[in-house]
């Protein structure tokens, strides 16, 4: 069943624009942690809106003020991609793999 959460806010990190709400669990690229940290602040806040439609505060580019911190989980690796290659006729085969790293997250506060 779905609970209404009260507040939502779109993020942006490492190029992508995420949406998250308090509780959500979400994974964001691979970075240097400094040994012992155990929260992460997302800086670059783009909009924050109350689920009801109510309300809503739009960044140009980002709010000044606002800020979402997040709990590290772990490290996480993404599924694998595979990528071939092939010319017919010309004896070409190439196979190659990849694995994205993440790092896993849980949202817990969206201070406005």
């Amino acid at each position: 069943m779905y609970t209404l959460r009260p507040m939502y806010a779109i993020i942006e990190d490492s190029g992508t624009q995420i949406m998250v709400r308090k509780d959500d669990v979400i994974d964001i690229d691979l970075r240097k942690i400094p040994e012992g940290t155990t929260t992460l602040t997302f800086g670059k806040v783009l909009a924050v809106g109350k689920e009801d439609g109510s309300v809503a505060t739009i960044g140009a580019p980002y709010l000044s003020k606002a800020s979402v911190t997040a709990e590290i989980i772990g490290l996480k690796r993404g599924a694998k991609t595979i990528l071939n290659k092939y010319s017919r006729r010309k004896g070409y085969r190439r196979h190659k793999g990849h694995r994205q790293s993440y790092v896993q997250v849980k949202i817990s506060g969206i201070v406005l």
